[in-house]
């Protein structure tokens, strides 16, 4: 491993606690545990140091979004960690968003970590510590590739993006290419169940060759090698990532990468929505601007832990959650809506029910909605998918570096995430948000979004104009900053002369003002004491009818 990889790991990942592989001894039943801290008083780390935990970047995209750091952006304290170590628990890594810590334990350790004081609530992850399992990999001195010194200066020709031409070209990707903007200074985060043969695949070497390889980490075997286990990273990282010109080339092949396994694929545990958790803090602290996540949760091994549809309703899940806190730093999170259109469960999983996400269907080579493509609303109401890309008969790279179908909105996700990345670059002062919403107006189905393509396919040359065009009837406004003034909604056609309920949410999903107005107009004050809100991050949400939108506004 390159010494950049591992000096990125020295500086950034100071939430992971180093202490070891698990040392369970034979027939003791230890498992995965997550234990919740009351606080983070008299922590050594500071605010006004931020740099001890997080990146020069992760601090810059706060700043141009005006997102100001908060208690939730401290690492948990070290003495309570120290705390749980002094029992004999192995603590596996430490949660900054949920100020909590996961630790592998037997069941008769519980009751002690729950009589320290400093310790709220205890919630078991798995049902037995998953067994370590080989990787294969190589280092990245072992690569046998030819060299690259550089990307073409020039826009890639149809021909170099060989059957993956249209995928791209379906979102106007390779427009964006031609004006200059393929994801270059832009850094994307892919979530996912492995990479193997990434580190040796041609269609990869750039990636290493001009350091835009950034990171990895393994969180399911908390190691830093991430180039094995499952194969379908790298298939997903394919579509953003890969230069191979003549064979494939990806919708965000300049943008730099992180990758980072969260899913165990043998298995199907609360604790992989941990790991999720915890590559997001990864993401959020080495500086990352886009997540990518081809995951999705419902049904776990265990019964009792699964899911239902009603708690898909962008709060109750771990996992969304988490892709609501990653999105409050200012990175923009892309999700596939899921796989089981045609199936019983029949909706999208989590954490794409979360409103602060892209959550993104599938389609075929003509537009047509995928059969396997999730549906929408989720439970709370809200229009899902957001938009769809193509994900039926994708083309791919497998491990072996052949390119390939393959089904899925596992690849209409990434194909997606690689667009607005690149997007993203072509529109630098924009937040994630407004990026999202961005991406709502230009898509197909703007005009009568649905539960089966959301908003539809988003295409760039429509991004141009979606905005001066944007109809009144798409806008709604809130007070961003607030300090001590009035709170106001300005609200579009759309909203006047009907019911609009309001309600203000902290960023843990806690409602803490509701306000109903009969008759909507064009601006509504709003009736919450600014004074009573604590500095941070807060939801706004607005719904009339079926229609969900949601707004952030910071509190100074």
């Amino acid at each position: 491993m390159r010494q950049r990889l591992l000096l990125f790991s020295i500086l950034y990942l100071t939430f992971l606690s180093a202490y070891g592989q698990s040392t369970s001894e034979a027939g003791k039943a230890e498992q995965k545990r997550l234990i919740y801290f009351t606080d983070k008083a008299n922590t050594p780390y500071s605010l006004n140091e931020p740099l001890a935990f997080l990146s020069p970047k992760a601090l810059e995209r706060r700043e141009r979004q005006h997102i100001p750091l908060s208690s939730r952006d401290l690492p948990v304290n070290p003495a309570y960690v120290e705390g749980l170590k002094s029992l004999g628990v192995q603590v596996w890594y430490t949660s900054r968003w949920f100020n909590a810590a996961v630790v592998e334990c037997e069941v008769g350790k519980l009751q002690e970590i729950e009589a320290l004081p400093f310790v709220q609530s205890t919630r078991t992850l798995n049902r037995i510590a998953a067994p370590s399992k080989g990787l294969l990999s190589k280092s990245m001195q072992d690569l046998d590739v030819q060299p690259l010194t550089a990307l073409a200066k020039t826009a890639p020709a149809e021909g170099d993006y060989g059957p993956a031409f249209h995928q791209a070209a379906m979102l106007g990707a390779t427009a964006l290419h031609e004006a200059g903007y393929a994801g270059e200074g832009m850094t994307i985060a892919v979530l996912d169940a492995g990479f193997p043969e990434v580190n040796t695949l041609v269609a990869f070497s750039h990636l290493f060759q001009q350091e835009k390889m950034v990171g990895t980490y393994d969180f399911v075997q908390k190691q830093q090698n991430a180039f094995g286990a499952d194969g379908h990273g790298t298939a997903v990282l394919s579509t953003m990532a890969a230069y191979a010109p003549g064979s494939i080339i990806g919708t965000a092949y300049a943008a730099s990468y992180l990758l980072l396994r969260t899913e165990d694929a043998a298995t199907e545990h609360n604790i992989e929505e941990i790991n999720w958790l915890l590559a997001a803090e990864f993401a959020d602290s080495a500086g990352a601007d886009v997540i990518n996540s081809s995951l999705g949760y419902t049904t776990f091994d265990s019964p009792s832990t699964s899911y239902t549809y009603q708690d898909l309703n962008g709060n109750t899940t771990l996992v969304s959650r988490a892709a609501d806190m990653a999105a409050a730093t200012g990175m923009l999170v892309v999700v596939s809506a899921g796989n089981d259109g045609s199936k019983p469960w029949h909706y999208i999983s989590a954490p794409a029910d979360a409103d602060s996400v892209l959550a993104v269907g599938a389609v075929d080579s003509l537009g047509v909605k995928a059969g396997f493509s999730s549906f929408g609303p989720s439970a709370d109401g809200q229009v899902k998918p957001d938009v769809v890309a193509l994900g039926r008969n994708a083309y791919v790279l497998s491990t072996s570096g052949a390119v390939v179908q393959s089904n899925g909105t596992s690849f209409a996700g990434p194909i997606m995430a690689g667009f607005v990345t690149s997007l993203w670059q072509a529109n630098p002062r924009k937040t994630n948000m407004q990026m999202i919403q961005l991406l709502r107006q230009s898509g197909s189905n703007a005009a009568a979004p649905d539960s089966a393509v959301g908003y539809g396919i988003p295409v760039y040359s429509r991004t141009l104009t979606a905005l001066p065009q944007m109809p009144l009837s798409s806008t709604a406004y809130i007070t961003n900053p607030v300090q001590d003034q009035a709170i106001v909604l300005a609200l579009g056609q759309d909203w006047w002369s009907q019911p609009v309920q309001v309600h203000i949410l902290d960023m843990t999903g806690k409602v803490l003002y509701r306000q109903d107005f009969a008759n909507a107009g064009k601006e509504q004050v709003l009736q919450a004491e600014p004074r009573q809100l604590k500095t941070g991050l807060y939801l706004c949400r607005l719904r009339s009818g079926s229609r969900v939108v949601t707004l952030r506004f910071v509190k100074l």
